[in-house]
Parts: C-alpha cells; structure tokens; sequence
C-alpha cells in the first residue's frame, strides 16, 4: 500500500499498488517461502528425532519396533497388497516427497541458480565435489567390506537441517551464501536420484521399464493438450510407480521424473486475467436490469479458471504440497527411521564411523576442492559476502545429511548394518551442525551490512 496527495482534500490517500511483479520478484518470492518453510520444519523434524532416539532406547523399544512392522493392506480384493507400515512410509509416502523434490529442481532449472551456467557452476561443482569426496572416504574405510555398497549414504544434503541452522545465526548470514547453499542442496538431491537409480536398483524389468516411459508419454501428451485435472495425473502417476514398483528400480524415482515434467509456466498469462476480470466487473455494474445470479455465472466461471490458471502448475503443487511435506511426510519419515539404538559396539562400529567422517570430513573438503578449482579456473566466482573461511563453514553445515542420507541407507543396507549406518548418519550429522554454526559464527561479520530488500522497499512513516 503506497499514499499519495489527494489534489481536492489535501490528504493523504490510500491507494493500491498497480505495478507488475518484476521477473526477479517472481523468482524471489517461491524461494523466500521455501526458506521460512524449511526453517520452521528443521525443527520439527529435529524433535521427531529426539523422539524416536527415546523410544528405540527406552522401555518401549520393542513395541517401536512392532509398530512400525505393522502390516497395512492397502488395495480391493485380489488386487490389495499387504506391506509393513515402514515400507509404505519409505517407498509409497515418499514417492511425494521426491515429487516435491521434483518440483524444486524443476524451479531451479527453469528460473532459479541453476539456470545459467555462470551461476549454477559454482554450486554444481560444489554438490559434485560434495559427493565424491564422501563417497571416495567411506570407500576408503569400507572397500571390498561388508558395508561396501553403503557408499551413497554420505553424499546427500538435508535442506531442512540447513535452512534450520542458518535461521538460528540470523541476519549475519548474507543472502548469497542461503542461495548457494539451497541450490547446492538440489543439485546434490539430482545426484542422489541418479544415484539410486542407476546404483541401487536390482533385477531390472525392461518390460515394466517400457510401460512406465508409457505413463510418462501419456503425462507429457496430457500436459501437451491443457488437461488440467489433478486426479487425471494422480491416476496415471500410480500407475507409472506400479511400473516401477515391479521394474526394480526404486519407485519414489516417479515422484522426481513426474516434478520434472510438470509444465513451469501459467497457461493464463496476466493480460488475459486482466480483461476477464474487466469483462466480469463491467458486467456487474452495467446490469441494471436486475437479471437472475445465473446470467453471470459462465463470466463467473471463466474468472475462477482464469484466477486459478494464471499460476504455473508447478507453482501451484510446490505451493500446495511443500508443508505437507516438510510438517507431515518428513517428520513422519524421521519417526520412521531415526529410531536405532545407541551403544558403545555400535558407535565404534566400522559402517557408523566410515559414514560419520564421509559427512563431517568429505562433505567440506569435497565442497572447498571442487569450488576452488571453479573460482581458480574462471569458472566460478563466490557469492558477495563470501570468502573462504566462510564457505568452510557452509561445507561443514553441508554435512548434515539426514533425510536422503537415511533413504539411501535403508536401500543399500539390512539389519545391524542398517543400523550403524543410520546411527554413522545420526553422528555425523550432529557433529557437522556444531562445526558449521561454530565456524559461522566466528567467520561471518555480526550483521549485514545491506538491509533486507523488504526494508529497503518499504516507504518511511515520516514522510
């Protein structure tokens, strides 16, 4: 809301603001709703684990344990399929936390840092060397080992962990150093997918294969001819992750490959919406003759689709499902999988130890290595705000792997050595957060200089 002076009475007058969002407004916008959203669920997220670490080390351990063995039944008749609770959490309920995902990376590629080479190149290379690195030190530790094919487990990145910990340093943390961290995280999750499907996916069924890159055909022809009805995509989307569900590879990558389809432009641009809504208020103040409340109604309709197509069907979902995901399905996640005992065996043991220095060590060293090479090759530059000291500390906070890291390991391993490596994922974790913050709060200055852009924009009450 702007004033302006009123040329009869002298005083100042309310008036709207008609100005167009700019482009970089747009973009922005998605982005700070993202961060406020991944901050309030680091939270949550970090008690639900608290509470699963309580109950697998307490009296009630054994009934934790059954409940989440609980068979469900989900299906009609003959075609109803019996799973534990644990499995429909991990391979059907995050399917839409990888659609979600999907959704991310989609924005990133399409309007966010990963648009253009010369931005995205810093936090590609940063996310690759964030990966290798940990890999190659868990290999290290556990090559030709048991636990060997637990090498994925150190690679990825929790945003919401992140975001959690960088809100709690506050205004000193420069917008540059949240945005090259947020985009490093999508990156490293389109790592993380590559890597589950292509390294631990089994027994691979081409013929189901063939049928989901049907359902994925019949999607894009959809979206090619404007169907715009949700349960339309719902009902092929569960029939693509039944292909995959019986093609080997995981299902949850139909959530990524579904996000990445969805179409990231309004089909309603907001000329259109404009002379609707005129057509739709001209005709309401120039009806005099007192018709009927259906004469209006097909002007009417015409303005709740156009008011509903007017935003992408990307920012829509991503809009719509992003809390569900970060307040209901991650914490329920966490309940799920957090839960390991903790002893001395198992905190020694070899997976948990090859994990923890994969996340606390390969995660800053990947991230510093791999960036250098970029800045020192002219590839790169860092963001304003930024210099080494600190992008060691945002490689450290990298480490802090907890949702894909536990995914990862529930794929990779079985029984006491899914444990160590859930319990290495716990460790590592934690230590990474305190020596991030820690260096953070050395290294960055005790406030930024630049004021927020919202403060900067808004209008001086004493004027």
């Amino acid at each position: 809301m702007t004033t302006r002076s009123s040329p009869e009475a002298g005083e100042p007058v309310a008036t709207n603001n008609r100005l167009p969002d700019t482009p970089v407004q747009k973009w922005v916008r998605p982005f700070v709703a993202f961060l406020e959203i991944e901050s309030a669920s680091g939270v949550v997220l970090l008690i639900c684990i608290l509470v699963a670490l309580v109950l697998a080390n307490s009296l009630w351990s054994a009934q934790y344990a059954e409940f989440w063995h609980t068979p469900i039944v989900i299906g009609i008749g003959s075609f109803a399929s019996t799973r534990p609770l644990d499995w429909w959490v991990n391979d059907a309920l995050m399917t839409i936390f990888f659609f979600v995902v999907g959704l991310e990376i989609k924005r990133e590629l399409v309007a966010g840092e990963l648009r253009e080479f010369r931005k995205a190149a810093l936090p590609i290379l940063a996310a690759l060397g964030g990966m290798i690195a940990p890999a190659s030190i868990y290999l290290l530790l556990q090559g030709g080992q048991t636990g060997e094919r637990g090498w994925g487990i150190p690679m990825a990145t929790d945003i919401a962990f992140v975001v959690g910990f960088l809100a709690l340093l506050g205004p000193r943390v420069p917008l540059g150093l949240k945005i090259l961290l947020l985009s490093l995280a999508i990156a490293d999750d389109i790592g993380a997918v590559l890597v589950i499907a292509v390294f631990y996916s089994n027994d691979i069924s081409m013929p189901m294969l063939g049928l989901a890159g049907a359902g994925f055909a019949v999607t894009y022809f959809f979206n090619l001819i404007g169907v715009r009805r949700v349960p339309i995509y719902i009902v092929v989307g569960a029939f693509i992750w039944l292909a995959f569900l019986n093609s080997g590879v995981h299902p949850t990558i139909t959530g990524v490959l579904l996000g990445l389809l969805t179409p990231a432009s309004a089909w309603v641009g907001d000329r259109s919406l404009i002379d609707i809504v005129g057509d739709v208020w001209h005709s309401l103040r120039t009806d005099a003759d007192g018709q009927p409340e259906y004469h209006h109604q097909p002007l009417l309709e015409q303005l709740e689709t156009a008011a509903h197509e007017s935003t992408s069907p990307l920012e829509r979902l991503e809009t719509g499902l992003h809390p569900w995901v970060a307040f209901g399905i991650m914490p329920v996640f966490a309940l799920a999988n957090a839960g390991v005992s903790i002893d001395v065996s198992a905190v020694t043991h070899p997976i948990a130890f090859a994990v923890a220095c994969g996340l606390i060590l390969g995660k800053p060293l990947g991230i510093l290595v791999f960036s250098g090479l970029g800045v020192a090759l002219g590839l790169a530059k860092l963001p304003t705000g930024v210099n080494w000291p600190v992008m060691l500390g945002a490689g450290c906070l990298a480490g802090i792997g907890f949702t894909m890291s536990l995914f990862v390991a529930n794929l990779a391993l079985t029984g006491p050595l899914l444990d160590a490596g859930k319990l290495g994922t716990l460790l590592g974790s934690a230590v990474s957060a305190v020596l991030g913050c820690v260096l953070l709060l050395l290294w960055l200055p005790a406030s930024t200089d630049a004021p927020a852009s919202s403060e900067r924009c808004r209008p001086d009450p004493e004027q």
